[in-house]
């Protein structure tokens, strides 16, 4: 009789989020073997990720919310979903499903868990307002806890988180495992030649967040206007109520208002971005893992300005491929801009390079074939770590 294939469980909060950032890894997954199913809220993305040949397991539970309350419920709902499933290994994406997620397994018995943090976020950057800082600070124990347990292993995408966790005495740095990135489809992601110019226009690919430093970009682009270059900024991305930092209506009318900008709202094909622009920007001010929008304009032959922040300095290298700025520094950021714009070679050999740093460890089928590893590990780990229940006894 054949044995029976390891039953791998993704927890993430959105499924938009899991179809956009997680999908080449759980077809690695898949491919290797492993039963493969899919725990999160569900919105437009359910069907897609069925038609992949994963189970849904949809939960109705909120991104953003601080209650306790619902807090506490999350986790026994989570609990029982764990002890139903029986999971081999769940795999827990970002901090909310990395606490409520990491507590169930622990109480539910899952032998073997990965607990990936794709970035720091607000938690440790502090720009989510005084209840996110304050959230934090109870968190993060809470957090240390979990990321410690002997059947676990942490999944990070850059080495400055590894050293910014470590340094605070969250992680055993031997059980963490750095991946660069989620994976990008480097043949879907085929160079693109640049389009006509002038103008120049400058992409940027993010949520409409003040932590992606939107604002400070489409400042940075007045001032080029204001020295006479014939530049345009394109913004694909939309608004995320349930972030505390997301832009107000009025504040993107505004800037809607500028015939320089262009919000192109959500692109179902970013590449069509990446078509009509010369250079990708990125002014984000913190907390990212490794940003997917650098990664897929890098494979498009991009250019980059990016702020010096971690995450970004893994695809984006000063003077490679890429010019980095301070993080808030609106002058920096235009300057950068500017030397792109007025050098068309230094973007078709920054382009160059973009790609070739893509196709390095950070092509979908590289990344697949690690985070199998990873799960292989985190199985074969388990196998000699005490259960909950051994350890209670």
């Amino acid at each position: 009789m054949a044995a029976a294939r390891p039953k791998l469980l993704y927890l993430v909060t959105e499924d938009w989020y899991f179809w956009s950032h997680r999908l080449p890894m759980a077809r690695a997954a898949r491919d290797a073997g492993f039963e493969v199913a899919v725990a999160t809220r569900v919105d437009r993305h359910g069907a897609l990720i069925e038609g992949e040949g994963f189970r849904l397991l949809p939960l109705p539970w909120h991104r953003r919310s601080l209650n306790p309350l619902e807090a506490l419920s999350s986790i026994a709902r989570l609990v029982a979903l764990y002890r139903r499933e029986a999971p081999d290994l769940v795999h827990h994406v970002a901090v909310k499903p990395v606490l409520f997620g990491g507590l169930a397994a622990w109480l539910a018995g899952v032998p073997a868990v990965v607990n990936a943090l794709a970035g720091l976020g607000t938690m440790f950057i502090g720009t989510g307002g005084l209840k996110a800082r304050l959230a934090g600070l109870v968190a993060r124990p809470a957090l240390g806890a979990v990321l410690r347990r002997r059947n676990s292993l942490t999944l990070l995408q850059n080495e400055d988180d590894r050293r910014t966790l470590a340094g605070q005495g969250l992680i055993d740095q031997g059980r963490t495992w750095i991946i660069r990135g989620s994976g990008i489809e480097t043949d879907h992601y085929a160079v693109l030649p640049e389009p006509p110019a002038p103008p120049v226009a400058i992409g940027c690919a993010a949520r409409l967040l003040a932590n992606k430093g939107i604002d400070r970009l489409v400042e940075a682009v007045a001032l080029l206007r204001a020295k006479g270059l014939d530049v345009r900024l394109i913004v694909a991305g939309r608004p995320d109520p349930a972030n505390p930092t997301s832009f107000p209506q009025d504040t993107l009318d505004g800037w809607a208002a500028r015939p320089e900008v262009e919000l192109a709202g959500h692109l179902s094909d970013v590449r069509e971005l990446w078509r009509r622009c010369h250079v990708a920007a990125l002014p984000t001010l913190g907390g990212e893992g490794l940003p997917k929008s650098l990664l897929e304009a890098a494979a498009s032959g991009r250019a980059i300005v990016a702020t010096d922040v971690p995450g970004c300095r893994e695809v984006a290298r000063n003077g490679e491929n890429a010019i980095l700025v301070p993080p808030g520094d609106v002058a920096a950021l235009a300057a950068a801009l500017e030397t792109l714009v007025r050098d068309p070679e230094l973007r078709r050999r920054y382009g160059t390079a973009s790609r070739r740093i893509v196709e390095s460890d950070m092509a979908s089928d590289k990344v697949g074939a690690r985070t199998v590893a990873l799960y292989r590990a985190a199985l074969k780990g388990a196998a000699g770590a005490a259960s909950p229940a051994r350890e209670a006894s």
